[in-house]
């Protein structure tokens, strides 16, 4: 597994990452098709082992559960200074006023609360997990920038928002002499491009780094358009995605599927190698229930996309609403 810049920050991070949502004790917060402690541990393990070192979750996934099975696992199986942790900081943690958003007093405590499930002094990456439009920009900017002058984080990233709102935040950084952010979690795959028109060409031109989420469009590309699986039945997020233009989306999935077949690879392998290949993307997240998921994921950095195939699978695109902020 190489690794490369987190846009062009120092901070290298594993061309795959590894989304850790899938680990979590099943039906805490809105995620009933998790994998509970012993069976998590595993896929950390071989993540580790097949040279993924960056790994990606949040306070929100399965209650915060899943920050503590991520830091069990990594405390074990790893040394701090060999692997990139990176969580998240908005959603609702409690009932009480300032139990959700991005205003100093959640995000004070909400550190302090990750670091101590995931059993660490430090994350590597901080993200805000979406836009607070409820809280100045400069208040977040500024708390930010003293979490990570605390030591408490080494690097902030921000997730799904328009381009303004990032170019804003961007820019409130530079005017308080705070802190910026080095990579944007996105939306972004196959089906789900429209994130090419403001936010990618903003980053290129500032240096940040693309970590998208689910660039196999929650699993979509990976199967026959229809099949369902245990997340599809249950995954009340993503139930929302991928309704807009379904017909242009099944000809997507099946360019995939052609190009999959014509390789001798797994659909999983060549959605991937797509994504890889857009040069605003540091890496993708990719999360696992099973292990092909992880072995795919793996052996997608050895796939590289002709420029027949790239076209092939960019040609029936349709273009749609965001979604997904």
């Amino acid at each position: 597994m190489e690794h490369t810049r987190l846009g062009t920050s120092g901070l290298r991070v594993s061309t795959v990452i590894l989304g850790c949502m899938s680990f979590g004790v099943p039906g805490r917060g809105a995620h009933e098709w998790t994998l509970d402690e012993e069976a998590s541990r595993p896929f950390i393990r071989r993540a580790l082992e097949q040279g993924i070192t960056t790994f990606d979750t949040a306070d929100v996934y399965s209650d915060g559960t899943s920050e503590e099975i991520v830091g069990r696992a990594l405390a074990d199986f790893a040394r701090r200074d060999e692997v990139v942790i990176a969580s998240k900081v908005n959603g609702r943690m409690n009932d009480g006023p300032n139990g959700a958003g991005l205003s100093r007093a959640h995000v004070m405590s909400a550190i302090d609360d990750s670091l101590r499930r995931l059993g660490t002094d430090h994350v590597d990456l901080y993200q805000i997990h979406r836009w607070d439009p409820e809280t100045p920009i400069e208040e977040t900017m500024e708390a930010l920038h003293d979490v990570v002058r605390s030591g408490k984080a080494r690097y902030i990233g921000a997730s799904s928002m328009w381009a303004w709102q990032f170019a804003k935040a961007q820019h409130t950084a530079d005017l308080g002499g705070w802190t910026r952010f080095v990579s944007m979690q996105d939306q972004y795959s196959l089906v789900q491009r429209e994130e090419e028109r403001e936010m990618h060409p903003l980053c290129l031109d500032q240096g940040v780094g693309v970590v998208p989420w689910s660039p196999l469009a929650r699993g979509k590309l990976t199967r026959d358009w229809d099949a369902t699986t245990a997340r599809t039945e249950t995954d009340r997020f993503g139930q929302t995605l991928y309704k807009q233009q379904e017909d242009g989306d099944r000809r997507v999935a099946a360019a995939v599927a052609e190009v999959a077949e014509e390789r001798g690879v797994s659909r999983a392998q060549v959605a991937l190698a797509w994504v890889r290949q857009q040069e605003v993307v540091s890496a993708p997240i990719v999360g696992a229930t099973k292990m092909q998921h992880l072995d795919d994921a793996v052996a997608s950095a050895d796939v590289w996309l002709t420029d027949d195939e790239l076209d092939r699978l960019e040609t029936p695109y349709v273009t749609r609403e965001n979604e997904g902020f």
